[in-house]
């Protein structure tokens, strides 16, 4: 797929939050780089030194992994993988617009146009 690119998150539904961040930073010597409590749920990333940011979050089913790539145009990546499986509407975050594509044996991933690469830094840096 030409408009599909690299993994920029890997958004991975928890229960625990607190249990996870500790895991992952303390333990593992990932590095908190935000963190939000909004919109009735919470979100947390860390960054593991190397590959996608990890996003903790409490609103996504505990275990489930949603791999989010980047793209430069979402209306051309939609059209691709619009044969491939049953994709979602457009919806807005922080970055820009992304969509969901539900593979034919149930996986999923998201593609995300960034328009505002800094935004989540920018509003939820978490100096601890």
């Amino acid at each position: 797929m030409r408009h599909v690119g690299a993994v920029r998150f890997l958004y991975v539904g928890t229960d625990d939050i607190e249990a996870d961040l500790e895991q992952m930073c303390e333990r593992w010597g990932g590095s908190r780089r935000w963190r939000f409590r909004h919109f009735g749920t919470e979100v947390a990333a860390v960054d593991m030194g190397a590959g996608p940011l990890v996003l903790l979050a409490a609103h996504r089913p505990a275990g489930s992994v949603l791999p989010v790539h980047e793209t430069d145009d979402l209306a051309a990546a939609r059209r691709e993988v619009s044969d491939v499986g049953l994709v979602s509407e457009v919806l807005e975050t922080p970055e820009g617009p992304v969509f969901v594509v539900r593979l034919p044996g149930g996986a999923e991933l998201a593609v995300l146009e960034v328009v505002r690469p800094d935004a989540l830094d920018a509003a939820y840096s978490d100096d601890d």
